[in-house]
């Protein structure tokens, strides 16, 4: 008798473990972005694509606009379990780590082309950072090319002087100091208000983000100078990940693949969108000055300097990689 109660507590044991990976899961999914954004679009039709294929057994309730945590909060967030999967932008956490921002440097990639090839030369070593941390990536999507808006015009980068200038990371912040500029820490979300209060009067973002925030009720004047395609990253947790039956993780790298190319070909399709809508409101869309590119430019051959010296090797080794 008190064999058969063994055999049937250790049997009742192994289904207690074994029960949550067929279960059906729920995750969470933050992103900072509003459900109009074309990278929410996606990743809602990616949630859509993970319930068919797994046949309903992955459910990912998708979070927009930093209403379950906002955008500097995710990677914590789901590197701490509160949240199985979310959305960043990677180079928000360059302070943690030099690899993470290698994608904002200004004029080191400025092409669809350029941003996937830098992409792929930097993905093992982003990977294998997050790794570390106990997250996986699911897929990546540039944002369109970065310009700069601006209440007045700018002819050189004199003019940018002492301008209270939006920063999302710390390379945004880096430009605002090479430029003379006041660097003011202002997420996406938070990107109208602080407009609408004079916080900000010029930052540099894609016309994405410009058309969101409806910013030609603040500023008239945008320069198309394609500075760098900043990443968002899909990130889940990898005791999550794990968490999944098999045939629910292949599901999910799928339609995480599908995603990713689906991202980068509607960025590129919006992008001249988003312009032709800004310039529908009032917003004054020039290629800049020769004067203002050329002082970019060497803004950027510093910006490259530096954050080869800050990566170090493996730096190294990604720019090698790119210029190939």
């Amino acid at each position: 008798m008190f064999r058969k109660i063994a055999a049937a507590a250790a049997a009742s044991a192994l289904f207690v473990i074994a029960a949550p990976v067929s279960a059906q899961q729920k995750w969470d999914m933050p992103t900072g972005y509003p459900a109009s954004n074309f990278h929410t679009e996606n990743i809602h039709q990616f949630a859509a694509e993970v319930d068919k294929s797994t046949g309903g057994k992955l459910k990912i309730t998708v979070h927009d606009s930093g209403s379950l945590f906002k955008a500097n909060e995710i990677k914590r967030a789901v590197q701490g379990g509160q949240a199985q999967i979310g959305e960043i932008i990677i180079s928000g956490h360059s302070n943690e780590d030099a690899m993470y921002g290698v994608d904002s440097i200004p004029f080191l990639a400025t092409s669809y082309g350029d941003s996937q090839k830098l992409w792929q030369a930097s993905r093992q070593a982003t990977e294998a950072r997050l790794a570390k941390q106990g997250m996986k990536v699911l897929y990546a999507v540039a944002w369109p090319p970065q310009g700069i808006f601006s209440a007045k015009p700018i002819n050189s980068a004199a003019d940018l002087k002492g301008a209270k200038w939006r920063a999302y990371n710390p390379n945004t912040s880096r430009i605002a100091q090479l430029v003379g500029a006041q660097p003011v820490t202002v997420q996406a979300a938070e990107l109208t208000q602080a407009l609408a209060t004079g916080a900000v009067n010029t930052f540099m973002t894609s016309a994405a983000t410009g058309f969101d925030g409806k910013v030609w009720e603040q500023v008239k004047y945008y320069y198309d100078v394609s500075a760098w395609l900043p990443k968002n990253l899909v990130i889940v947790s990898q005791k999550a990940f794990d968490g999944l039956d098999k045939s629910s993780q292949e599901a999910l790298l799928k339609a995480a693949a599908t995603a990713e190319t689906r991202g980068w070909k509607v960025s590129a399709e919006k992008n001249s969108w988003y312009i032709e809508q800004m310039k529908k409101n009032g917003m004054t869309v020039d290629a800049g000055s020769p004067q203002l590119k050329a002082d970019l430019k060497k803004v950027g051959d510093t910006m490259i300097a530096d954050w080869a010296k800050q990566a170090g090797a493996d730096g190294q080794a990604v720019l090698d990689a790119y210029r190939k």
